[in-house]
């Protein structure tokens, strides 16, 4: 079932397409983390972002 209002579709996509992933651990961390919450390394990322459909 697709959203169709614009506010939740962009708040949604926030969420899921914003934050951090550790590159020691692999955990997702929020995007203003500078440091993992779970083994605390400062190795971080962004998550990649291409949108387009499903393979």
């Amino acid at each position: 079932m697709p959203v169709t209002d614009f506010l939740k579709r962009t708040l949604a996509q926030q969420h899921r397409l914003y934050y951090k992933i550790c590159r020691k651990c692999g955990a997702r961390n929020a995007p203003t983390a500078w440091k993992c919450r779970k083994c605390k390394s400062t190795n971080l990322r962004w998550k990649k972002r291409e949108l387009g459909a499903k393979k």
